[in-house]
């Protein structure tokens, strides 16, 4: 395996064929463009849980119901319509870390709790 410097941001590797197969990059970088944090636990409450298991929902829609929380007042938090909320907690959405983000900020908690 060769490494390439092809710029500051990252370094490509290459396999014996010289076909890349990995980018490296910087972990400030990584951190700015896939909101990763370094050695954080992130946990999850029991009811959050129980909430997502018992009615097969999404865990953004458990963690809303959990805290009592409607699509609304999530919505209003975020000043986006409660139709593009209830997109965002639907059980086949796969939302980005940056809208998981602001759904966390609305409800008070870690981005990262969000994720499935």
């Amino acid at each position: 395996m060769t490494i390439e410097h092809t710029n500051v941001e990252h370094q490509v590797l290459r396999g014996p064929d010289g076909e890349p197969l990995y980018a490296v990059i910087p972990w400030d970088v990584f951190v700015e463009r896939f909101g990763a944090e370094a050695d954080e636990d992130v946990t999850i409450p029991h009811g959050v849980i129980v909430i997502e298991d018992e009615t097969g929902c999404s865990l953004i829609r458990a963690w809303r119901e959990h805290l009592g929380l409607t699509q609304a007042e999530i919505a209003k938090r975020m000043e986006i319509s409660r139709g593009a909320y209830a997109q965002m907690e639907a059980l086949d959405a796969r939302p980005r870390p940056t809208t998981l983000k602001k759904i966390a900020r609305a409800m008070g908690v870690h981005w990262r709790q969000l994720q499935d």
